[in-house]
C-alpha cells in the first residue's frame, strides 16, 4: 500500500494514470500475487493520514506500506516536531498491525528558507532510524529539474513523469514487499 499525498495520488489526473496506478497495472501481469493499493489523497497531511489510518488499515489490512507524507505539512509551515511526531505515530500503528514500512524522504522548495528546509529534510532520516525502517530517496529529485515532466504549478509531476516515477520506485517497493 502507498500512503501518500498528491505526489502519489496523481494530482490532476485519473488515479490509474499515477505512478502507483502504472505499477498496479504492471504488477497485475508480472506479480499477480501482489495487490498494490493506493491510499494516497491529494492535499493530505501527516495529521490527516493519522486521523484516517485506522480505517485504512481495517479496510486494506496491508502487509507492506510505503509512507510518502509530509510535503503538505512543510508547505503549510507546520513545525518539524509535529510532523515528526505524526510520522512516528503512523509508523507505530502500521507496525503494530504487522505491516512492514518504508518511509520516503521528502524535500520542500528552497523558498521556505535554509533553516526550515534543513530542519524539515532532517525529519525523515531521524524517523527512519528511530523506527528502523528504510528511508527511500525522494523520487521528485529526479523529476523536478525537468520542466517537461512538471505541471504548470511547478510542484506536481505531470502524466509524462508518471512512468518514470514508477520505474524509479519499483525496486524500492519490491524490496519492501520482499521484506
Amino acid at each position: 500500500m502507498v500512503l501518500g499525498d498528491s505526489l502519489s495520488a496523481g494530482y490532476g489526473m485519473a488515479q490509474s494514470e499515477s505512478w502507483v496506478g502504472i505499477l498496479q497495472e504492471r504488477w497485475q501481469q508480472q506479480y499477480p500475487d501482489i495487490t498494490l493499493i493506493n491510499a494516497s489523497i491529494s492535499g493530505d497531511t501527516t495529521q490527516g493520514a493519522l486521523n484516517r489510518l485506522n480505517g485504512v488499515i481495517e479496510r486494506h489490512q496491508p502487509d507492506a506500506v510505503f509512507v510518502e507524507l509530509g510535503g503538505n505539512d512543510g508547505l503549510r509551515g507546520f513545525t518539524p516536531a509535529s510532523i515528526q511526531a505524526n510520522l512516528l505515530k503512523i509508523i507505530d500503528q502500521l507496525q503494530q498491525q504487522g505491516a512492514t514500512v518504508a518511509l520516503s524522504q521528502i524535500r520542500i522548495p528552497p523558498n521556505y528558507g535554509a533553516r526550515y528546509s534543513a530542519l524539515f529534510a532532517n525529519i525523515f532520516p531521524v524517523v527512519a532510524k528511530a523506527k528502523d525502517v528504510p528511508l527511500v530517496p525522494f523520487f521528485m529529485e529526479q523529476i523536478i529539474e525537468d520542466e517537461a515532466l512538471m505541471q504548470n504549478d511547478g510542484i506536481h509531476p505531470n502524466r509524462a513523469a508518471q512512468a518514470k516515477i514508477a520505474t524509479i520506485m519499483e525496486p524500492f517497493l519490491l524490496d519492501l514487499v520482499d521484506k
